[in-house]
């Protein structure tokens, strides 16, 4: 089954989701296109919590958000369980989004060259996830966004 990805921007975003839109389909990716679909201003908090949902109830296996900065995009999609938003700025940040955080849905900035875009998401899309005790620590905000953080992990002041 091919890899399904949401992906959604605000206004400013739009230009680079639709490249990378058509990208992705030419390399075989159900793309599930949640807007926006035109350059008329939006706010960036319902177009994140769509892909964000989609992710975390696992109806589509990894997202993709682009904003002016990416950062409010990053803060509304790290809201929902399950979800590890990383905004992404190079190629080696995207590597170690996927290395050590296991990250699955990738922001990036409407300012990023389209071609290093392109670059940033084929490495975020292809580098697995190393385990190990990278997944002890995800196992940590597992807990914190269940409610079920314990003062004992934290170290002493």
């Amino acid at each position: 089954m091919p890899e399904k990805i949401s992906i959604g921007s605000d206004h400013r975003g739009f230009k680079l989701k639709n490249m990378l839109v058509h990208y992705l389909q030419q390399q075989g990716v159900t793309v599930d296109d949640v807007g926006v679909f035109s350059e008329e201003a939006v706010d960036y908090p319902g177009i994140a919590g769509i892909v964000a949902h989609k992710v975390s109830c696992r109806e589509c296996d990894r997202g993709i958000l682009i904003c002016g900065s990416g950062i409010g995009m990053s803060i509304t999609a790290n809201k929902f369980p399950d979800v590890r938003a990383a905004l992404c700025h190079d190629e080696h940040s995207a590597v170690m989004s996927r290395k050590h955080n296991d990250a699955n849905v990738l922001v990036l900035s409407e300012s990023i060259d389209p071609d290093r875009a392109r670059r940033i998401l084929e490495l975020w899309r292809t580098t697995p996830f190393e385990g190990g005790r990278h997944q002890r620590r995800l196992d940590l905000i597992r807990a914190i966004e269940q409610e079920n953080f314990k003062k004992d992990i934290l170290p002493e002041p």
